[in-house]
């Protein structure tokens, strides 16, 4: 009998092969075949549309990018933002007396260096708002660069004030993307599409708490850069990260939709109610568990591709291989050979 590994720290959520050639496009092709294998990513990967890589690959791969480039959004903007730039960032807020002075000088500090837009912060009544507002001559921005702005707001504020701050919501001008139930995984809100505006929404009372992070704090989270703030923690759950964990926690045997709405004290009806507003089903997520899982062991482990299938629920493994290609694009072994 195998033993069951689907553990919480195997529940990362993986990162779609675009975001990764986002980051590539300014590179050259030697430099991209290069820092792809340095960063344990397999060549054919990047030319497969619906290839994932884990957090761990990704955080690698940004941060040589980082480095070999000079730039800690690696070709994202207009001008680079030189390494070293997150950490004067961050020391300019940490003597802030509350959240709503530290996003008040994280605008000024952008607005010193960046060219593309400024970032703006306000509140409104019981929201609190941070917008991205293009200069009327400026270069344009790819929706890659405004989300990774967004995040690094939401990643560096959660920091100061230690504690994961919800958001209301998230609005984004491009259309909905093909993946756009990883967006789930990137913010801890319900994020929606075609808006007028770049921007995060999110409660008020976040705005009057107290800046808690110290300087000797600040070494820990520069060296976890990106992991700490372009990933979610899942501390403030939304229910699609409650029904993840759920299914992962039950695997080899994956779960009915009923299983997980009597463990969620709900009815079926509801949880599919609420996933659906969260722009997600019970099928998509038990999909991505088992996918993400079965990534994670192929590229961290020697184990056989059998036991892996077996431990994401399949008994058969020519049906894992079927399934695993329908998600990735790609074999298993494709993942497995990767340096």
């Amino acid at each position: 009998m195998h033993c069951r590994r689907a553990s919480v720290n195997a529940l990362s959520p993986t990162v779609p092969i675009s975001v990764v050639n986002g980051f590539l496009c300014g590179a050259d092709p030697m430099a991209i075949a290069r820092l792809a294998q340095r960063s344990g990513i397999a060549a054919e990967l990047l030319a497969e549309p619906a290839a994932r890589v884990t957090q761990e690959q990704f955080a690698t791969l940004y941060r040589l990018l980082a480095h070999e480039h000079d730039d800690e959004m690696p070709g994202i903007f207009s001008r680079p933002l030189r390494n070293g730039t997150l950490k004067y960032l961050c020391l300019s807020l940490l003597d802030a007396p509350r959240l709503e002075v530290a996003l008040h000088r994280f605008g000024q500090f952008f607005h010193l260096i960046l060219d593309d837009f400024r970032v703006e912060s306000r509140r409104d009544g019981a929201s609190g708002y941070v917008e991205l507002v293009e200069y009327p001559a400026s270069p344009a921005v790819s929706m890659l660069g405004r989300e990774l702005m967004l995040k690094l707001v939401h990643g560096v504020t959660s920091w100061l004030v230690r504690k994961e701050i919800p958001l209301q919501a998230v609005e984004l001008p491009s259309g909905r993307p093909p993946l756009a139930s990883d967006h789930l995984y990137l913010f801890p809100g319900p994020v929606h599409f075609g808006c007028q505006r770049t921007r995060m929404i999110f409660d008020a009372a976040f705005l009057d708490m107290p800046v808690r992070q110290r300087k000797p704090d600040l070494e820990k989270f520069l060296a976890r850069a990106p992991e700490d703030w372009i990933f979610v923690s899942f501390a403030e759950q939304m229910t699609c990260h409650r029904v993840r964990q759920y299914v992962a926690d039950r695997l080899p045997d994956p779960p009915t939709i009923e299983a997980a709405a009597l463990a969620l004290h709900c009815s079926v009806r509801t949880l599919c109610r609420r996933l659906a507003a969260e722009g997600t089903t019970f099928q998509a997520i038990k999909d991505d568990v088992r996918r993400d899982i079965a990534i994670q062991r192929l590229t961290r482990s020697e184990d056989p591709i059998a036991a892996i299938a077996f431990d994401v629920g399949f008994d058969n493994p020519t049906a894992f291989h079927r399934a695993f290609r329908h998600w990735t694009g790609s074999t298993p072994n494709a993942y497995r050979h990767a340096p």
